[in-house]
């Protein structure tokens, strides 16, 4: 890609870049600020599938950060969206999932399945995101259902997500276990999948070449931006530390400490920056 395409867009993960276990990373409201005045369209797009997008936009306000519906992208929209387009109205789903997976896939005609309860019959779908109740039974019966042929789909292969305790199993780890008892892989909707970066692209308005991924997670964000052709920075604020992202493969454009540092601090580097000319915080390209 042109390394003088100016950047019109920018993509942001959540967890690891703009807080940790619900802390603000930096002062949030300067920085969405900052992004206004640089001329960015922004995005939030993030595989945690356990919120909804209302529920986002009331955590971005009481943050100070006042954000449009659109602008938040979570992987349970993406897999929602995906199965309204590929199943009928009303098609059961079991779900292994927070409520705001069940509501979200309700809000697009799916019609998911009571928690705890084995179907007499085998839905046609077996959906997973991160569910913090979680129990064997759950996971006995996606088994069965998956072995009994209904489509498996993950919202997301996140294994764990950072807290201030350290990283702790994600929805990434249920899909594992599924995937061992089962020998059937899922079928993944979040990052890297290609659908969350087709969709934030067609919302933004801005060609893959004018966008920014940023990210804290090499395999998820970097990866799957990349493999669209976005541009991409690892920020070291979550999950991924540095020697990983310098031996990472793609490599990302930009690595810094976190997303204030990737902004600059100065306005002369935000806009060498969002004209195309400075490619490098760290130094390292």
């Amino acid at each position: 890609m042109p390394k003088n395409t100016p950047i019109k867009g920018i993509i942001l993960d959540m967890d690891g870049v703009l807080w940790r276990a619900g802390h603000p990373i930096g002062d949030l409201p300067a920085l969405f600020d900052r992004m206004n005045r640089l001329g960015l369209r922004v995005m939030l797009a993030t595989n945690n599938a356990t919120k909804s997008v209302a529920q986002f936009l009331a955590q971005f306000a009481r943050l100070g950060v006042s954000l449009e519906p659109w602008q938040v992208l979570t992987s349970a929209v993406v897999t929602a969206a995906y199965l309204q387009a590929h199943y009928p109205k009303g098609t059961p789903v079991f779900v292994i999932g927070e409520d705001a997976l069940r509501d979200t896939l309700r809000e697009y005609g799916l019609a998911p399945l009571p928690a705890d309860e084995m179907p007499v019959e085998t839905p046609p779908l077996v959906v997973v995101g991160m569910d913090w109740h979680c129990s064997y039974q759950r996971l006995r019966h996606a088994t069965l259902l998956i072995r009994r042929g209904a489509a498996f789909i993950g919202t997301n292969p996140d294994r764990t997500f950072p807290t201030p305790e350290g990283l702790v199993p994600g929805a990434g780890s249920l899909l594992a276990a599924l995937e061992a008892a089962t020998d059937t892989p899922p079928h993944i909707m979040g990052k890297p999948a290609p659908e969350m970066f087709y969709q934030c692209l067609q919302r933004l308005g801005t060609a893959p070449e004018e966008t920014v991924m940023v990210g804290d997670r090499l395999e998820t964000d970097i990866r799957g931006a990349a493999q669209v052709g976005l541009r991409t920075a690892l920020v070291l604020s979550g999950v991924a530390t540095r020697p990983q992202a310098e031996a990472a493969t793609p490599a990302p454009d930009w690595i810094a400490e976190n997303l204030e540092e990737f902004l600059g601090r100065t306005t002369d580097h935000g806009r060498r920056m969002m004209d195309g000319g400075q490619r490098t915080i760290d130094g390292r390209r």
